[in-house]
């Protein structure tokens, strides 16, 4: 039986400090032995005897990095479906994609951004709910989808789904937009051809400076992950990539509460959205 290394509390709080000053992700006291269980394999992989050890290699070591990466992949859960929260799939499809034709059709643009998209499920969805009602055949439309973790991305762009993932997804659309292949589903091409996807950390303005405004934002729980902080520079980052009147989808458990007043709450037929000021 393997010998568990201990983390000393000390070196845990130098540890979580590294993984929210790269991400965002803030780890409190009670987080402590999960991130002692998950980081076992990694010390054992660098033959480190202690987290002191490991923790000088994620801060110095030009592989950091490289490192960092894995281990965010590592401590995060990427649980996702087509057709996830259908109240808000429903004012997307029927509302908000109505008004945008309404209001865009001079420059016959569209531009979407799923951010925290995982293994591609959301981004998918919202192709195919566009191509469903049937707006936007003759505009140029994007759909900008971007994770932390470059292996979900990976799996996102080869687009191959198991049964789990169509969990709460009307057989239409399976027959419709996806091909039996190897014991699982691939997305159309006609689907795939929207959608670009990104490694993107949400508080790297660098990179973030590369994203366009858009029109919509769907950031679904994604933001529970954050500390109060965190929360307020992904929320003014999403404000500025916003095109004026906007639209900002949350998850349900989510709320811009002490976080932002640049956004209101709109009640629409099925749900309550946020959305930029004009």
């Amino acid at each position: 039986m393997q010998n568990i290394i201990e983390l000393s509390n000390d070196v845990y709080k130098l540890l979580r400090d590294i993984f929210y000053d790269h991400c965002g992700i803030f780890y409190d006291d009670k987080s402590k032995y999960f991130l002692e269980g998950r980081l076992q394999n990694r010390l054992q992989k660098h033959q480190f005897h202690n987290f002191k050890d490991y923790y000088y290699f994620l801060k110095y070591d030009r592989k950091k990095e490289e490192e960092l990466a894995y281990v965010i992949d590592l401590l995060t859960i990427h649980e996702t479906y087509f057709f996830r929260e259908e109240r808000q799939l429903k004012v997307f499809s029927e509302e908000v994609l109505s008004e945008l034709e309404k209001k865009k059709e001079d420059r016959k643009t569209l531009r979407i951004w799923s951010a925290g998209c995982s293994t591609g499920e959301e981004p998918y969805t919202l192709a195919m709910l566009i191509m469903q009602e049937g707006y936007f055949r003759d505009w140029k439309v994007e759909i900008f989808a971007s994770d932390i973790s470059q292996r979900v991305l990976q799996s996102a762009r080869r687009g191959i789904y198991q049964q789990h993932s169509f969990r709460c997804t009307d057989p239409f659309f399976v027959k419709k937009f996806f091909h039996n292949e190897n014991h699982g589903f691939r997305i159309s091409d006609d689907v795939k051809k929207y959608v670009t996807f990104l490694c993107v950390n949400l508080l790297d303005i660098n990179k973030l400076a590369f994203i366009n405004t858009m029109d919509i934002i769907f950031c679904r729980n994604v933001i529970i992950y954050f500390d109060q902080e965190a929360k307020r520079k992904v929320i003014e980052t999403f404000h500025r990539k916003l095109n004026r009147e906007g639209y900002l989808f949350l998850g349900h458990s989510e709320s811009l509460l002490n976080i932002s007043t640049d956004f209101a709450l709109r009640h629409f037929k099925h749900d309550i959205i946020y959305q930029r000021g004009s």
